[in-house]
């Protein structure tokens, strides 16, 4: 009998289908906040999205940090904290992609804890992965007046909702979890028009991360009814609405459909259903071979679905289903996906070669997501062998 603990997240409303500026604003009013301190990427900073979003924010903006790099790197987040720390925020609104938003999350540990170096930031990490769970640190202990976050994704990569943030150490290529129920958005605004200005590999890309997230929950063995809906409806609207976007880019439902797809596929996570081998080497290939994070997906999927196969053919099989093809196998149909839209299909089309697989292999180890795969990894060899399927 399936048994397990089904939770929600600290996330006051989910504004969907409204200008990103004005809802801000209306927020930063209904919060009483003050001081609204933005964080960024440098691409974004110069989009007409940032401009409206000061312009509309008014004298309640006390800031911008512009200056957040793919991966979340822990410079970027001390940084970003001492900005805002001395424009004295009241309140923080990331605006960007998955990196952004996750550097941001880290930024309130930092604003909590007064954490002012990179080496600071080790005593809140999250526990040793142990059965494909990371406790988050015990040493975070945010004051009765926290300062919290809001959100307006620029990507498809969900990081705003969930408690948890992957940050890259450059001192060991690794990436590492963070994690407080406190750091999730209080609220996310998803404003289609808020990914106009992003490049259509970054959309797509970043879409197969949304797919990557409903497929590994789908086909986990702790899935039940409330991950089969989200994730199987996920699935429907994103297999349909990504190559109709690259398509029809100018088409704003179909941007707002992605943005639904991507918000199911995450929502299982709150059930204590994690993701499987794709994530966990995603991780690593981010953190040591710069892949960006969406392209992980498109390169790791298909051939973690083949691996696992034996394991999970049954949960594999309601991929397909919401796929709208019973007939097909899940890895064929993921992997034909990435065709159509153009996006890397082998590792070796992101510039990653055998010759940092054992690397790869050894790091992921460490990962979480690889605890939880559905067939169990037990050592580096096990990921060497979907390296090579995936070569």
């Amino acid at each position: 009998m399936l048994n397990g603990i089904h939770g929600h997240q600290d996330i006051e409303r989910v504004v969907y289908g409204r200008p990103a500026g004005p809802a801000l604003l209306a927020e930063a009013e209904r919060l009483g906040a003050r001081r609204v301190f933005l964080t960024t990427s440098r691409s974004v900073a110069q989009s007409a999205l940032l401009a409206g979003i000061v312009r509309d924010l008014g004298e309640r903006c006390a800031g911008v940090y512009a200056g957040i790099t793919a991966h979340s790197p822990r410079a970027c987040v001390i940084e970003g904290a001492r900005l805002a720390r001395g424009a004295h925020a009241d309140l923080i609104v990331a605006v960007g992609g998955g990196s952004v938003i996750d550097a941001t999350k880290v930024m309130l540990i930092a604003l909590w804890q007064d954490a002012t170096t990179i080496e600071a930031l080790d005593l809140y990490r999250a526990g040793r992965p142990k059965e494909g769970a990371a406790p988050p640190s015990d040493a975070i202990r945010p004051p009765p007046d926290a300062i919290r976050m809001l959100a307006v994704p620029t990507t498809l990569s969900a990081a705003e909702f969930n408690a948890f943030a992957g940050i890259t150490d450059a001192r060991h290529g690794i990436k590492e979890s963070f994690g407080h129920r406190l750091i999730v958005p209080r609220v996310i605004v998803l404003d289609p028009a808020a990914t106009l200005a992003t490049p259509m590999d970054l959309m797509l890309s970043t879409g197969l991360k949304a797919v990557d997230h409903a497929v590994e929950r789908l086909c986990s063995q702790q899935a039940h009814p409330f991950v089969l809906g989200t994730s199987s409806e996920a699935l429907r609207l994103l297999a349909k609405a990504l190559p109709d976007h690259r398509a029809s880019p100018d088409n704003m439902e179909t941007r707002l459909d992605l943005q639904f797809g991507m918000w199911l596929s995450i929502g299982a996570g709150t059930s204590g259903v994690g993701v499987g081998a794709s994530h966990g080497i995603g991780h690593v290939l981010g953190a040591a071979c710069h892949v960006p994070h969406g392209h992980t997906s498109c390169v790791m999927l298909p051939s973690v679905l083949r691996w696992n196969l034996p394991a999970n053919a049954d949960r594999q099989k309601r991929v397909s289903a919401a796929f709208g093809r019973p007939d097909v196998p899940a890895a064929d149909l993921v992997a034909d996906l990435v065709r159509v839209l153009g996006l890397p299909q082998r590792l070796a089309d992101v510039g990653v070669g055998r010759d940092r697989f054992r690397e790869i292999a050894e790091k992921s180890m460490h990962d979480r997501a690889v605890l939880n795969n559905p067939q169990p990894i037990k050592g580096p060899d096990e990921v060497m062998e979907i390296l090579e399927l995936a070569a």
